[in-house]
C-alpha cells in the first residue's frame, strides 16, 4: 500500500511544485525590462486569471474521482465517456470565459488597485493569454482524469515540459525577437497549448485499448451530464468557500493598524502554500486509490488505504513542524531580506509550527471525499468550517473590541488555524457514512 501512495504522491508533488514556475519565469524575464511597471502589470494579471481559473479547479476534482471508480470497477466505456464530457465542459466553460474578457478584465481592475499606466500592459497581456483557456481547462480535465487512471507521471512530465517551452519561447520572443509583455503572455499561451496537445497525444498512444469506446454521440445525453454536474457545482462551492476565506485573511491584513502586516501574513502564508503542495499530492494518491478500491468494492484495502495515508499525514507533520520550528528564520531569510519584515513575522512565528498539525488532515479527507465522489459532504465541512470563521473572527470584532485592536492579526492567525482544523474534523466524523 504504501508503494502505491508514493507511486502516485510524489510525481504530484513535482507537478505542484512546478506549477508557480511559470509565473516566477513570467516576472523574472519582466523585471530585466525597462518600467517596473511591468512586474506590476504580471502581478495583476496573474492574479486575474487565478481569480478565474481556480473556481474551475471542480473540473480536475470531479474528473478524478468517477475516472478513478471507472477504472476500479473496470467500466473502460465510461473510463472514455468521462474523459470526453469533461473536456466537453471544459470547451464550453473556455467558450464562456473568452466570451466574457472584457468584463472579466473590468473586473480584475475593480479588485485589483490600477494605476492608467499599468492598466495598458495588464491588458495587453491578458488579452493574449485569454485565449489559453481551452488549453488550461482541457488540462484541467485530462490531469484529473490521468490521475484517476491511476497515472501520476503523465500529468508530471507535461507540466515540465510546459514550464521548458515557457521559458524557451519567452526568452526567444523578448530577447531575441525584441518582444516586451505581449511576448511573454505569448510564450505563455503556446506553452499551455503544446501541454493540452501532449496530452492528447499521449492519452491517444498510452491508451490505445480505449479508442473503440470513444463515441461522440454520448454528449446528446443530458442526463448522463447530471452525476458529474453534481459533484462540480458541489466542488465548485466548496471552492468559492475557500476563496472567500483566503481574501477575506488577506483583505483583514491590510485592514491592521499595525504597519506591514499584509507583507508579514502574505510572507508567512507561503509557508503554509509550501506544505499544502506536499499533503496534495498525497490528497491526489487518496483520489486515485479511494476511487479505485470504491470501485472495485475492496472495502478492506480502502481501510487500510486511509490507515496508511494517515501515517504518511503524521510524518509530513513531523517533517514540517520540526524544520519550521529550527529554521524559520532561515526560510524567511530564503523569502526575503528585509529584515524589519523577518523581525515582525518571527512574533507570529506560533501559528506557523501549528500549521501543518491544524490543516494536515483536511487535505488527506478532501482527497478520500473527492475519490469518493462525495462531494456534497466535502461541499458541507467546507461551509461549515467558512461560517466558524466568519463568525468567530466577528464575535471577536464587534464584542470584544478592545482585545481586537491589540491581537488582531493574532486573532485573525486563530481563526484561520481552527478553519483549517475543523475542516478535518467535520470530514473526520461524516466519513464513516460516507466509506459504507
Amino acid at each position: 500500500m504504501n508503494k502505491a501512495i508514493l507511486r502516485l504522491t510524489l510525481p504530484n508533488i513535482v507537478s505542484n511544485i512546478t506549477v508557480p514556475l511559470l509565473g516566477l519565469v513570467d516576472i523574472s524575464i519582466v523585471g530585466h525590462l525597462e518600467s517596473e511597471n511591468y512586474i506590476g502589470a504580471i502581478a495583476r494579471a496573474s492574479a486575474i486569471f487565478n481569480l478565474i481559473y481556480w473556481n474551475f479547479s471542480f473540473l480536475r476534482m470531479g474528473t478524478s474521482g468517477f475516472t478513478a471508480q471507472f477504472f476500479g470497477a473496470e467500466n473502460k466505456p465510461e473510463q472514455v465517456n468521462i474523459l470526453i464530457r469533461s473536456l466537453f465542459i471544459a470547451l464550453i466553460g473556455s467558450i464562456f470565459i473568452i466570451s466574457c474578457q472584457s468584463l472579466i478584465l473590468k473586473l480584475g481592475y475593480f479588485i485589483f488597485d490600477t494605476n492608467q499606466e499599468i492598466k495598458v500592459f495588464v491588458a495587453e497581456y491578458f488579452h493574449i493569454y485569454i485565449w489559453a483557456a481551452p488549453a488550461i481547462l482541457g488540462m484541467y480535465a485530462f490531469n484529473g482524469w490521468f490521475v484517476g487512471m491511476q497515472d501520476a507521471k503523465t500529468p508530471m512530465f507535461i507540466a515540465i515540459g510546459i514550464n521548458v517551452v515557457n521559458i524557451a519561447l519567452s526568452l526567444l520572443f523578448v530577447y531575441v525577437l525584441h518582444m516586451k509583455i505581449d511576448g511573454v503572455a505569448l510564450a505563455s499561451l503556446c506553452a499551455q497549448y503544446v501541454g493540452l496537445i501532449s496530452a492528447f497525444i499521449i492519452c491517444f498512444f498510452k491508451h490505445a485499448n480505449l479508442r473503440i469506446y470513444i463515441n461522440l454521440s454520448i454528449l446528446k445525453n443530458i442526463t448522463e451530464f447530471v452525476p458529474l454536474f453534481r459533484v462540480n457545482t458541489d466542488i465548485l462551492i466548496r471552492t468559492l468557500a475557500l476563496v472567500a476565506v483566503t481574501t477575506f485573511f488577506m483583505s483583514a491584513s491590510s485592514h491592521d493598524n499595525t504597519s506591514y502586516i499584509i507583507d508579514v501574513n502574505a510572507l508567512l502564508m507561503q509557508l503554509f502554500i509550501l506544505f499544502s503542495y506536499f499533503m496534495d499530492g498525497f490528497a491526489y494518491a487518496a483520489e486515485a486509490l479511494t476511487g479505485k478500491l470504491i470501485g472495485a468494492q475492496k472495502r478492506n484495502e480502502l481501510k487500510s488505504l486511509i490507515r496508511h495515508l494517515f501515517k504518511w499525514g503524521f510524518a509530513i507533520v513531523l517533517l514540517f513542524t520540526i524544520t519550521y520550528s529550527l529554521f524559520l528564520d532561515k526560510i524567511l531569510n530564503i523569502l526575503t531580506d528585509k529584515q524589519n519584515l523577518i523581525d515582525l513575522a518571527l512574533h507570529y512565528k506560533f501559528w506557523v509550527y501549528i500549521i501543518p498539525v491544524a490543516g494536515f488532515s483536511a487535505f488527506l479527507w478532501d482527497g478520500i471525499f473527492i475519490g469518493a465522489t462525495a462531494s456534497r459532504q466535502m461541499r458541507n465541512s467546507m461551509l461549515i468550517a467558512a461560517v466558524s470563521f466568519f463568525s468567530i473572527y466577528f464575535v471577536f470584532y464587534y464584542f470584544f473590541t478592545s482585545f481586537f485592536d491589540r491581537n488582531s492579526n493574532n486573532i485573525l492567525w486563530f481563526v484561520f488555524i481552527l478553519y483549517l482544523s475543523m475542516r478535518g474534523l467535520t470530514q473526520m466524523v461524516m466519513a464513516r457514512n460516507i466509506l459504507k
